[in-house]
């Protein structure tokens, strides 16, 4: 049984995806399994969002809160709420949050609860993964819903190594979400799910990241 499946439980009745109710084990974790690049990819993938000071931001399936605080930092006048559906680990990211600009509420990507066009930015990163791959298309429908006109998306997934060894390895500790993880299908997902000017890029190690837009007049 891999390190995954110890961290990650579907015992949530609200989704029929993957929760992580152990905030400090999955932050030990994160960091052990980032070779301590974690913080620099985070501080990148919060540039990469588009987020900037004064805007409303929305980091779905934000688990501990380590991307939702990066965010936190560049919108400083705005906001950013972090969505889970785990009140475990969401306890456990308010205990070691201290921006006064971020906040944390249970709910789950497949049906949002915010109202249509009510952020700037919607981000999330290692979460898309956690979803059945039947609910994927609907979570990125739900944060297109989200977003006002012109808003920014940004998500970041795993990226599985592309030697068998490496793939294997990385099932061995997470599961197999992320060793057989589809990431070649981030971008047609998202272009169907109505979004447009899609950029892809890689962050070492393991990070492919996407951003894309929400048509309509920005404002």
């Amino acid at each position: 049984m891999g390190l995954g499946h110890l961290l990650n439980h579907n015992h949530n009745p609200g989704t029929a995806g993957l929760t992580i109710d152990h905030g400090r084990s999955y932050d030990v974790f994160g960091a052990a399994f980032f070779g301590g690049r974690r913080d620099r990819v985070y501080r990148r993938l919060a540039e990469l969002s588009g987020a900037g000071p004064g805007d409303r931001v929305l980091d779905i399936g934000c688990g501990t809160g380590y991307l939702t605080r990066r965010l936190a930092a560049v919108v400083s006048s705005g906001t950013v709420v972090g969505l889970d559906p785990s009140a475990a680990v969401l306890d456990h990211a308010r205990r070691i949050t201290t921006d006064s600009n971020c906040t944390y509420t249970v709910g789950v990507a497949e049906s949002l609860t915010a109202e249509d066009d009510s952020f700037d930015v919607v981000a999330n990163c290692l979460m898309l993964h956690h979803l059945p791959e039947d609910l994927r298309p609907t979570a990125l429908t739900e944060m297109r819903r989200v977003l006002r006109p012109g808003g920014q998306l940004l998500i970041g997934e795993f990226r599985p190594p592309a030697n068998r060894i490496g793939r294997h390895l990385v099932g061995a500790l997470t599961g197999p979400a992320m060793e057989h993880n589809p990431i070649h299908l981030l971008e047609p997902m998202i272009a169907d799910a109505g979004f447009e000017q899609i950029t892809l890029g890689d962050l070492h190690p393991w990070i492919r990241y996407v951003t894309a837009v929400k048509p309509g007049a920005a404002g």
